[in-house]
């Protein structure tokens, strides 16, 4: 008998240990933070369950039960006005809809310091308490992964989309300035029912004529922008607003609003979805710079055209997770005069590629960022970085992203790091030049095959490094918008792709050695194109060819 009963305990034991609070947010940004919540999962009877923190607890209504999750809110009108939907029950009654659980006490996630205790029949199956499980932040949403709380920041607002990667895809590979700008031509002008694009600036008003041609043929457009760019909306950008929105785009923008804190430090993300077949995806704004006319300067930058319904399905949950909540408003615009840039001419060198038979890895931030480096860290023979800047995160700390490009030299892979040299990345006391020279300087000390340079961007006739690249032994090419500091891939929302195929790398490889040699100034200490590596291998070199010089001549003695 009294094994029967450990044997009974024992089975049920694991259904109960299988009820938890998976996330929770106690610091929301709501005055009062009526809005603050928390999430349990589990399946069965809730009878006996309850939730306590050290000033009360509550406990669910007779013959309540849970199949999945359950998400608890302090007041459910507020949760609904954030979420865009209700939650399953409430602390407080202030929505018919949604039902009450029992309260006992002054039960509140207070922001800084706090527990929450779940417990069934008075036994505690978790706890997790702030500071110590997990430390606060306003906005910040605490979630559990495999075992582990926070694995990385989340806020509230922003997805949780898991990494997906597709096979056997046609992909058009492209570069700015030499050719975007057809691709983008070729892809908008061949839409049939939707174009959908989010994008962190749009100046150009040519594209704006490519998107009112699409409106004209039926087309539905809508156009998702930030809401609060780096020196705040351009005219320009309002002057477009307007054109796109009078002739019937939907035109919105992502900031925060009374409803609801924007979801994201920045909107950076630069891709398109066209009639659900294919998704345009790139480094690059919708401004001249980014998509130069034939034959005129502009930034180099990277792009790929995906023609595949299940990327466009991907990037289609993103988009309407991102274009959906109350920090999504219409926008616009204003009348304004729009300026022409003046450019500068340019003789195209790449024409795009198409490939078959591409694997296509989706990489979002903040989501799926961590995919960068472990692509970097998966490399055995090279790698080849193009980024607008490179900087070390919040008080100093290393960037994770450089670090498995250093760890990467040393395990002996060759690893070169090309840099924007334009006025506004080196004319500090801690930007692209001194990053440059502090990766050289770890090569040189440590003898890696390493090398870091910042672009001639005269010699190579571009504005700027603007590319925001990673090319992995030749065959692996991430083509984003997530620029190497700690708010891109840990706060934006941006967008990408991992390509894998020969000829994909090697299109892109290509047009990363033409601006890698471009130019005796691109080179490090005034080496005319020899980096500290080449220096000491050649010197090495010339000891050795003098051991054996002095060698034969003394055997001819």
């Amino acid at each position: 008998m009294r094994y029967a009963c450990l044997l009974m305990v024992a089975l049920l034991l694991p259904a109960a240990s299988a009820l938890q609070i998976t996330e929770f947010c106690p610091d929301t940004y709501l005055k009062g933070e009526a809005d603050e919540y928390f999430i349990l999962e589990g399946t069965g009877s809730l009878t006996g369950v309850t939730i306590r923190d050290g000033e009360g607890s509550i406990r669910f209504p007779t013959g309540a039960s849970i199949d999945a999750s359950l998400v608890i809110a302090r007041d459910g009108e507020a949760y609904r006005c954030v979420h865009g939907v209700s939650p399953d029950y409430e602390l407080f009654d202030t929505s018919a809809a949604v039902p009450d659980v029992i309260r006992s006490g002054d039960f509140r996630m207070a922001n800084t310091a706090d527990e929450l205790v779940l417990a069934r029949n008075e036994r505690v199956i978790q706890q997790i308490a702030w500071p110590g499980d997990v430390c606060c932040r306003e906005g910040q949403v605490h979630f559990l992964e495999d075992g582990v709380w926070d694995p990385r920041p989340l806020l509230l607002g922003q997805s949780r989309f898991a990494p997906a990667t597709f096979d056997d895809i046609t992909v058009v590979a492209f570069v700015s300035p030499d050719c975007a700008r057809d691709v983008l031509d070729a892809t908008l002008s061949g839409a049939e029912s939707s174009i959908r694009f989010n994008v962190y600036e749009f100046t150009d008003p040519g594209i704006a004529g490519m998107l009112e041609d699409a409106r004209r043929r039926g087309v539905a457009v809508t156009v998702l922008l930030e809401g609060g760019p780096v020196g705040g909306i351009s005219d320009e950008e309002k002057g477009i607003a307007r054109t796109l929105a009078d002739c019937g785009a939907s035109v919105l923008q992502m900031g925060t609003t009374d409803a609801a804190h924007a979801k994201y430090r920045f909107d950076h993300a630069k891709y398109c979805i066209v009639d659900d077949k294919g998704v345009f995806i790139t480094s690059e704004n919708l401004k001249p710079t980014g998509f130069p006319a034939a034959g005129e300067r502009g930034n180099r930058g990277w792009g790929a055209y995906l023609e595949d319904a299940r990327v466009a399905a991907y990037f289609g949950e993103v988009f309407a997770h991102d274009a959906a909540g109350g920090d999504i408003t219409p926008y616009r615009g204003a009348v304004s005069t729009v300026d022409v840039w003046p450019g500068g001419a340019f003789e195209p060198e790449f024409a795009p590629v198409t490939v078959s038979g591409v694997r296509v890895t989706a990489v979002l931030s903040p989501d799926t960022s961590h995919l960068v480096p472990e692509l970097i860290a998966g490399a055995e023979s090279s790698i080849d970085i193009e980024q607008a800047y490179i900087s070390n995160w919040s008080a100093n700390a290393p960037n994770p992203f450089l670090d498995a490009a250093i760890d990467a030299a040393r395990r002996g892979v060759q690893v070169r790091v090309l840099l924007d040299s334009f006025y506004y990345n080196i004319e500090g006391d801690n930007d692209n030049d001194e990053m440059a020279a502090f990766i050289n300087g770890i090569a040189e000390r440590e003898i890696l095959p390493l090398e870091a340079r910042c672009a001639d961007l005269d010699a190579n006739n571009v504005v700027k490094i603007h590319n925001k690249g990673v090319i992995v032994d030749g065959t692996r090419v991430l083509v984003s918008s997530i620029n190497w500091n700690e708010n891109s891939p840990c706060f934006n929302r941006e967008a990408g792709v991992i390509l894998e195929h020969p000829d994909i790398g090697a299109y892109y490889t290509a047009v990363f050695e033409d601006d890698w040699h471009a130019g005796a100034s691109s080179a490090p200490f005034g080496t005319g194109g020899i980096g500290p590596v080449e220096i000491r291998m050649a010197i090495a070199a010339g000891v050795l060819f003098a051991l054996v010089l002095l060698y034969a001549r003394r055997r001819r003695g």
